[in-house]
């Protein structure tokens, strides 16, 4: 282990405000104080959409139409850029919606340029889960996270970003379970946790070879499990070999005693549960990420089992039905790939189309075709890719090049503030019969509660009257057809009836029959003595380290990590509108040591500067961070636009920006000069 500095604050000790967040953000403060503060972390309110808008020309302003005048100028745009047009779909709508969106692209404007904010955060876990098991979804039920041994929570706040899920993860905890985080933040999940692993910034790959390293080395690896369930071995084994603790610790910062401890511990427990977030996900080899850490299961034997398994824990409540339902560039309905002959074939038939065989366009490719010129028109909804991209102004910059934008949504968005045409929908939450899928796979009922405002229709409803507008006319009775229809050319969700979803209080995918439900654990047929039984094998990742794209430097010397707090959601305009006793606006935070450096105390406005932008904010000291290592939210970018400082560095596999690992500098601001 490394000598450490007596004199230096130790960021492993225990913080008494850490214990409970809640707690944390009440450091006493006079009323004064709390009132101001307040004030000045309300961030800003979004008006409801109870009606159409368009634009009399490009820059004019908005005004209201008519839902003929509205849907009739939406259909002459689509229609004068077909082959150059892309679908931007909707993680928090249903899965009926979704289904009906691809299908849209697909069949009315013959493309499969179609994708959602999956591509902003998880592709890389669908894309890793794929290419070792052939299924993009988590392989476990939550209930199985109360009844294992050992949680490994790598690169996760859950207890802020997944607060229900980590309800399932305490209960676990209570029955007996050993709690490991890794993250570099010491965060409020890491405070429930027997160990703490706080890894440098965009080294999870070289302290996931140097855990499987270790239980190579221990004699630990299913050795059973490993000849008969997968391929690669060998390679993987050279691959980690130069992987030591002690390397690892001098790359990653982690005491190598503490990779030794968590390696012996995942590998003797006789059930695991890995569970990762978009701190895994979100870099520029957010891929290779997964698959590094999907080798540990494989090493182990954790997967296919009831208690062992790969969680990745989704932040849309139904980004993981997104994804099944099609509305991605290289999925059919029931994660089905496209350029299968065979599956091509049933969909035409269904359909009465003809399927391109290819791939389209993911979201982060659609942005640069708006670049050169190639996509021309965008059919957004429920998406605000104008603030969640990365490198903000580069997004707007691009969305503002496009000739023609419809925006469908609940709110007038930034992103809705650049269409030509605006269409008001129903929340999918609240105001719309359907059905969504969470992290474990599960299909579940939601049920229309209230009416929704004004003329804000059911985004099904619109997407069937644009349709017909452009040739094709589409009759759902509600959208018990439209999951009818999906039911009948996807397999995996073929025995999910209302009726059965409503009797067992939702049904987790596969369910290809209306008489039997599956285990709630995905591939128990590695484990099948049956060669025929256990299919293909899964394959080891070999993946090399490859470290942060946005380099730190003298200019540049902190490296800014991005996330979630648990009182506010994605870009704020959901969840601004409602007040929080937690809510403190943004900031930067800071470790102690770098804000003595700066010269900085809390709640001091300093400039905050990238390679790409500069932000103002007001500064944040939290004992959680090591010097070096600032965080930010993205939740108020109407405030302090975070985004503008978030590299686009994309994976290369998923398309998935590096939103964790950006290089800044702080300037403290001059003291104001005071006019007589």
């Amino acid at each position: 282990m490394s000598e450490r500095d007596p004199n230096r604050r130790d960021p492993y000790r225990r913080d008494p405000y850490r214990r409970d967040p809640e707690q944390r953000e009440r450091r006493p403060r006079s009323p004064e104080q709390r009132k101001q503060q307040q004030r000045d972390g309300s961030p800003k309110t979004y008006t409801r959409l109870t009606h159409p808008l368009v634009r009399d020309a490009r820059d004019a302003p908005f005004r209201r139409a008519t839902w003929d005048e509205a849907l009739d100028r939406a259909a002459r745009g689509f229609r004068a850029a077909q082959g150059a047009f892309g679908m931007f779909s909707c993680a928090r709508a249903t899965n009926e919606m979704n289904y009906v969106a691809q299908k849209f692209a697909r069949v009315v404007m013959g493309t499969n340029n179609v994708d959602s904010c999956n591509r902003t955060c998880h592709a890389p876990s669908v894309a890793g889960l794929s290419a070792a098991f052939g299924s993009g979804g988590g392989t476990s039920s939550y209930e199985e996270i109360e009844h294992t041994d050992v949680i490994v929570m790598w690169g996760s706040n859950a207890r802020f970003a997944h607060p229900i899920f980590f309800q399932h993860v305490l209960k676990g905890v209570r029955n007996g379970a050993r709690l490991y985080a890794v993250d570099p933040r010491r965060t409020s999940t890491a405070e429930w946790a027997e160990s703490w692993l706080g890894l440098n910034v965009g080294t999870d790959i070289p302290m996931a070879h140097a855990i499987g390293r270790e239980i190579i080395h221990a004699g630990l690896v299913n050795e059973e499990f490993v000849r008969r369930a997968t391929t690669g071995f060998e390679e993987y084994r050279a691959l980690v070999e130069p992987w030591t603790p002690s390397l690892a610790e001098k790359v990653t910062g982690v005491p190598a005693a503490a990779v030794r401890e968590l390696a012996h511990a995942y590998a003797r427990a006789e059930r695991a549960q890995l569970c990762w977030t978009l701190g895994i996900t979100e870099h520029h080899n957010g891929t290779d990420n997964v698959r590094a850490l999907i080798n540990l299961s494989l090493l182990t034997g954790h997967v296919g089992r009831y208690g062992s398994g790969l969680q990745p824990l989704r932040g849309q409540n139904n980004v993981q039905g997104g994804g099944d339902m099609g509305a991605i560039p290289n999925r059919l309905p029931g994660f089905q790939d496209i350029l299968d002959t065979g599956v091509r074939a049933k969909f035409e038939s269904a359909w009465n189309t003809v399927i391109r065989p290819r791939y389209g366009l993911n979201l982060t490719e659609m942005f640069e075709a708006m670049e050169d010129g190639s996509l021309r028109a965008v059919y957004c909804i429920g998406e605000n890719p104008a603030q969640s991209e990365a490198d903000a102004e580069q997004a707007v910059r691009r969305l503002r090049q496009l000739d023609f934008l419809v925006v469908q949504d609940i709110f007038l968005t930034k992103t809705a503030e650049l269409a030509d045409v605006v269409l008001p929908a129903t929340a999918g939450w609240a105001e719309t019969e359907g059905t969504t899928t969470n992290s474990e796979r599960r299909v579940q009922r939601v049920r229309r509660a209230v009416v929704p405002p004004g003329e804000a229709r059911e985004d099904i409803d619109i997407l069937c009257d644009l349709a017909a507008r452009l040739g094709h006319d589409w009759k759902y009775a509600d959208a018990e057809a439209v999951w009818n229809e999906l039911r009948s050319v996807s397999p995996d969700h073929h025995g999910m009836t209302y009726e059965r979803l409503e009797e067992h209080q939702g049904i987790q995918w596969p369910c290809p029959s209306t008489d039997a439900l599956e285990p709630p654990f995905l591939h128990g047929r590695l484990w099948d003595p049956d060669p025929a039984v256990r299919g293909r094998p899964a394959p080891f990742g070999i993946v090399q380290h490859d470290p942060p794209v946005d380099l730190t430097d003298e200019e540049y010397p902190i490296r800014l990590t991005t996330g979630r707090r648990l009182d506010s959601y994605n870009t704020g305009v959901q969840s601004g509108g409602y007040a929080s006793p937690l809510r403190r606006g943004e900031s930067v935070e800071l470790s102690p040591e770098d804000a003595e450096r700066y010269g900085v105390v809390v709640g001091e406005q300093v400039r905050v500067t990238s390679r790409r932008g500069s932000v103002l904010a007001p500064v944040w000291v939290d004992t959680a961070l090591r010097p070096g290592l600032a965080f930010m939210t993205f939740h108020f970018p109407d405030e302090v636009d975070t985004n503008r400082l978030t590299i686009e560095a994309n994976c290369p596999i998923a398309g998935t920006a590096e939103f964790k690992a950006s290089a800044i500098r702080i300037d403290k601001l001059p003291a104001p000069t005071h006019v007589r």
